[in-house]
Formats: structure tokens, C-alpha cells, sequence
């Protein structure tokens, strides 16, 4: 990441140092995901869609601990390997809106506040920001190489309300607490990186 463009972090030391985490990050485009993984203190294990999976990529990405998940139902292999790596101690990274889009955490699906609850790890929230404001000159589907692109760390947090509940209200209440920290963390990014 550092060859091709020029990450700016800040905040990298709120992540903690060991103990499960999951890094809740924001997505407008391809390269966030790779981009959190280089600059990232901690060796991350992302949820990436199947459709990925495909020829050496797929090879390569399940060889550095990416994991394949069926976005079209409830993927219990992929629901198991993600509660591995957090109860091995690990980072699981998410993409809290499923899909790339806005990058603006408008729309969360159920998935994070599910590990989080279960797994009582605390949420680190990220916003990758400029990796989406124009296309490259010469790979229109990259940013322009040596642009800067920044990942803003932020305050870990729990999701839970210190019950342990996973009922169904549980969930519902905990998705709108982390859509409440997320975009407050992704104004706050804005703010302080002036994009």
C-alpha cells in the first residue's frame, strides 16, 4: 500500500494489543479492505464475499487468512472461522454495510452487532477516506498512484449493554447503538482530515 499510494493513519495506537477485535470499516471501494490490512497494527482477517474467491486471487486471499463468506444466506462456515479468529484472540475486519457503496455506514446489516454481542470483543470503527474521490489516470478502477489515502482509527467500544443477551431485540438495540458510534467516528474522521 505504501509503494502504490500514500496512507496517512492516524490513530492506530486506540487499536488494542492483543485480545479479540473487530475492525468495523467503512467501504466505497476495492481497495479499503487492502489498504486497512497494510496499514493496520494487528494481522486482520476479513469477511470478504465469495465471488472474490476466484483463480490465484482466491488462492492467494484464503492463504493470508481472508475469509470467504456466501453473502446470500447465513453462512455458517463463515459465521464459525469469523468466532474462531476472535476467540483465538484475533482482529476480524468487517464491512458493517455488506457491500461497497456511500462508505458512509447508512445501511448496517445485522452481521457485526452478531459477532460483537457474541464475542463481548470491543469495535474499533474505520473510515478509509480518498480512496473513492477520482479514478486513476492510467487504472480508472484504482485511486491515482502516490494519492493519499487516509485510515482514521478510532475509540474501541462495546456493543452490548452488559446484559450477555443475544435475543433478536438485543441485536436490533446494538446495531443502533454501532451505527451511532460509526457515523459519529466517520463526521469526526472528516472533520479531522478535512475530507
Amino acid at each position: 500500500m505504501y509503494g502504490l499510494w500514500k496512507p496517512r493513519v492516524l490513530g492506530a495506537w486506540k487499536v488494542p494489543a492483543s485480545g479479540p477485535v473487530i475492525f468495523a470499516v467503512n467501504h466505497s471501494h476495492n481497495i479499503d479492505g487492502p489498504m486497512v490490512m497494510g496499514v493496520a497494527p494487528r494481522p486482520t482477517h476479513f469477511l470478504i464475499k465469495q465471488e472474490a474467491f476466484i483463480g490465484p486471487l482466491g488462492s492467494f486471499l484464503t492463504g493470508i487468512g481472508q475469509l470467504k463468506v456466501d453473502r446470500a444466506s447465513a453462512d455458517r462456515t463463515a459465521i464459525g472461522q469469523a468466532l474462531g479468529v476472535l476467540e483465538a484472540g484475533g482482529v476480524l475486519g468487517i464491512f458493517p454495510e455488506g457491500t461497497r457503496g456511500e462508505g458512509d455506514f447508512a445501511s448496517l446489516r445485522a452481521g457485526l452487532a452478531y459477532f460483537a454481542v457474541r464475542s463481548g470483543a470491543p469495535i474499533v470503527p474505520i473510515a478509509v477516506l480518498g480512496s473513492a474521490e477520482r479514478p486513476g489516470r492510467f487504472v480508472k478502477a484504482l485511486p491515482p498512484l502516490r494519492s493519499r489515502v487516509d485510515v482514521v482509527f478510532g475509540d474501541p467500544f462495546d456493543a452490548g449493554d452488559g446484559s450477555g443477551r443475544r435475543t433478536r431485540k438485543a441485536l436490533d438495540e446494538a446495531t443502533e447503538r454501532i451505527q451511532k458510534q460509526l457515523t459519529s467516528h466517520l463526521e469526526n474522521a472528516r472533520r479531522l482530515t478535512g475530507r
